[in-house]
């Protein structure tokens, strides 16, 4: 059997308002909210009763260090440690070494080597079952805005074995180049060599290298006239990408920059 694939497999909000953001995903996305339990202020967000994302109130260390509230993704690793030290001689930085949390695994905070912050976790207890990639609540695209695309695309082709799908001319924008991952398939994760997401060098507006995770909907317009109901501003969109699908980027009323994707106008 191929490895599990090395990919995108939980997401994190960090925010100054746990409750507000539950409830206005919950309005938005559809989602569930559930305290953890145990010693961890944690909220687990759930799409049909599946676990997504989890949502914590950003530490003041890194609101005082100017951090907003933002979105965070999980990439699986076999081996957190040694994934730690492969990132460091590749260039990545550590941004917290890894550490335990009993009963959900072995995780690290880590940068890739232009800035883009991201998590390495080897999680404990038995995989979730696969769950398409259009699932309603679920992940349906990941995209990262860097510096220089293909030397960022590199890295992580050399950590995780990602590959390059098809590409597009964005024209002025630049190239904008499609990934898909390799093994058996994961929780949320498709059929191997189906994209699941994809780089571009960013735009003059996003200040700094950042992930971007869309969430499915099932129907775009709907959703925007949710998120801004609930106190949210659409950034961009909706509007339609190769393939059919609408997509917007938005942020929350907390201020993490969050998008959303549907096969429906």
């Amino acid at each position: 059997m191929a490895d599990k694939p090395q990919s995108f497999f939980w997401y994190e909000l960090m925010t100054t308002d746990v409750a507000a953001a539950a409830s206005f995903y919950g309005d938005v996305v559809g989602w569930t909210g559930e305290a953890f339990g145990g010693d961890m202020a944690y909220t687990v967000l759930s799409a049909s009763g599946h676990g997504v994302a989890g949502a914590m109130r950003l530490p003041p260390e890194l609101a005082g260090a100017g951090v907003p509230p933002c979105w965070t993704g999980y990439v699986y690793a076999p081996d957190t440690d040694l994934a730690v030290a492969s990132l460091e001689q590749a260039g990545g930085s550590v941004r917290r070494p890894p550490w335990d949390i009993p009963g959900v695994g072995r995780l690290a905070v880590v940068a890739d080597p232009q800035g883009a912050v991201f998590m390495l976790m080897t999680p404990l207890g038995e995989d979730r079952p696969p769950m398409p990639m259009t699932t309603p609540g679920h992940a349906g695209w990941h995209e990262l805005y860097a510096n220089d695309w293909k030397g960022a695309f590199d890295f992580y082709s050399g950590q995780f074995g990602w590959r390059k799908a098809d590409s597009f001319d964005m024209g002025e924008m630049g190239t904008y180049q499609l990934f898909s991952v390799t093994g058996e398939p994961g929780a949320g994760e498709p059929v191997a060599g189906q994209p699941v997401g994809g780089m571009m060098d960013r735009p003059p507006g996003v200040p700094v290298p950042c992930w971007l995770f869309y969430f499915n909907v099932e129907a775009i317009d709907a959703a925007a006239q949710r998120v801004t109901a609930g106190g949210g501003k659409i950034l961009m969109g909706p509007m339609e990408v190769p393939g059919g699908s609408w997509v917007l980027q938005a942020v929350d009323p907390q201020g993490a920059v969050f998008a959303l994707v549907s096969v429906l106008r």
